[in-house]
């Protein structure tokens, strides 16, 4: 019997079974299950699957998402066994689907921002693995040759940039396949979107049918992809519905990339470099002049960004400053403050509890993970069982973000989940640890202050009761 055997069992009939499911998917801690009628589903029995650390409803998107951790991999593949489900199946019933008639949904602006969230999450947290693994493996190797004399020299050396270089610059690639995949086209047309604009040729195309093109550099770009899978959707479903089905297997995809290829290179790939170096100069301004305000202020809001999905939509504006800048400093600093935050609080939370001590220890490891980048199961599992424990949480990243913001800090590697254990993201290019060690201090701080803080208010509070 596999570990969330039980919780998938539980989980398929709440669900109101197979037959009211149209889409399985999981993100870094939640399993996220999309329903086709509100009615069949039973939502307290999901508040209380065994194994679960939370449940987040999201009627907008027709989907409950349920928060198991760092293996909701594992769980998601026991929920396809128990439930019969194949990986791949429907497409997400989320987007463009309408909503039941039993089930009424406001579309205000945090309609729309959950929206943006739900479209986001499914292309960059795919991603995300391959940015790691390049990132770590420069930053492991400039970390060594410089502070530990280790020597990196002929095929070694080659082969750890390759290795980054692989994990960032071959991103339009990558992001074109998950984009198109999330517009329900053929996510092979989104991955040659992104090979087209890194192909070797490029530089030779001046222009096209005499329209001069705008030479530039799409590695490690995300924006000129995603804006152009967006305008390729409508081009491939009108060809795809107007071309007979025996010739639409090889003539739909080329007529689509015969239209979309000129206006990518032409038109929407440098409007992509614009956007770009807009947010590039907007970020050097804020670092400049805002950002000992604008730090403590996003730390202490990022949660609540995560809560709705929207901080995976800050994954595309801090790739594009590593491309543009080199650096980044602005949402960089959001989620590793804000996850040390969260995991000091849900740490305090766990240290009141005296009499379960089953209990004391999950949330232990909930908070430990969250110091570690992970905060899903310490926000849902600890931190809103004791809301009073989330001022601790913003005071812990208000501390931490000032820190943060004086000192200027920036991290040169993007991806994965902020933490105690991302701090080799802050050695720059050239091997050197000065953001690191601010880094640490940084973590430091925002552990202890936290912790404190949350723990004061929660005595403060048991005195009062």
């Amino acid at each position: 019997m596999g570990k969330y055997k039980e919780l998938c069992e539980k989980a398929l009939v709440a669900m109101g079974g197979l037959e009211n499911i149209t889409f399985v998917t999981n993100c870094a801690t939640r399993l996220r299950i999309n329903y086709a009628s509100k009615s069949k589903v039973d939502e307290e029995a999901l508040k209380n699957l065994p194994g679960s650390a939370g449940l987040v409803p999201k009627p907008g998107n027709k989907q409950y998402q349920i928060i198991i951790g760092p293996n909701v991999r594992d769980a998601y593949y026991e929920f396809l066994d128990v439930s019969g489900w194949k990986e791949g199946g429907a497409a997400p019933a989320g987007a463009n689907d309408p909503v039941d008639d039993d089930e009424e949904v406001k579309k205000d602006v945090l309609y729309y921002v959950n929206k943006f969230g739900a479209f986001m999450t499914p292309i960059m947290m795919p991603v995300v693995p391959a940015m790691i693994v390049g990132g770590m493996i420069l930053a492991f190797r400039n970390l060594l040759q410089n502070y530990f004399g280790v020597q990196f020299s002929g095929g070694t050396y080659w082969a750890a940039l390759a290795i980054f270089n692989a994990g960032f610059n071959f991103l339009p690639i990558y992001v074109g396949w998950q984009t198109a995949e999330q517009l329900r086209i053929k996510p092979i047309l989104g991955g040659m979107l992104g090979g087209l604009l890194l192909s070797s040729y490029l530089p030779n195309v001046t222009d096209i049918f005499g329209i001069t093109v705008v030479q530039s550099s799409y590695g490690s770009t995300v924006l000129p992809v995603l804006l152009g899978c967006l305008f390729m959707a409508p081009i491939y479903k009108f060809f795809n519905r107007v071309v007979p089905e025996a010739l639409s297997f090889f003539v739909v995809p080329i007529l689509t990339m015969i239209v979309v290829a000129p206006v990518e290179l032409i038109v929407i790939g440098p409007i992509g470099q614009i956007c770009s170096n807009a947010i590039a100069t907007a970020a050097m301004f804020l670092t400049e002049k805002a950002n000992v305000i604008a730090q403590p202020l996003l730390a202490m809001v990022y949660p609540y960004m995560v809560m709705i999905g929207l901080d995976k939509g800050l994954s595309p504006i801090g790739l594009e400053l590593l491309a543009t800048l080199g650096y980044n400093s602005v949402t960089s600093g959001m989620g590793f403050v804000s996850n040390i935050a969260v995991g000091g609080s849900a740490i305090a939370v766990a240290t009141e509890i005296k009499d379960d001590v089953a209990r004391k220890g999950m949330l232990t490891s909930f908070g430990v993970t969250a110091l570690c980048g992970v905060t899903e199961p310490a926000f849902y599992g600890a931190l809103l069982t004791r809301p009073v424990a989330l001022v601790g949480t913003a005071i812990g990243a208000l501390c931490g973000g000032l820190f943060y913001g004086i000192f200027k800090m920036r991290t040169f590697v993007s991806g994965g989940c902020p933490g105690w254990l991302t701090l080799v993201f802050f050695v720059d290019t050239n091997g050197d640890a000065h953001y690191m060690l601010l880094a640490a201090i940084c973590a430091a701080i925002t552990t202890v202050v936290s912790f404190v803080a949350a723990k004061v208010i929660l005595k403060a509070t048991a005195k009062k009761a």
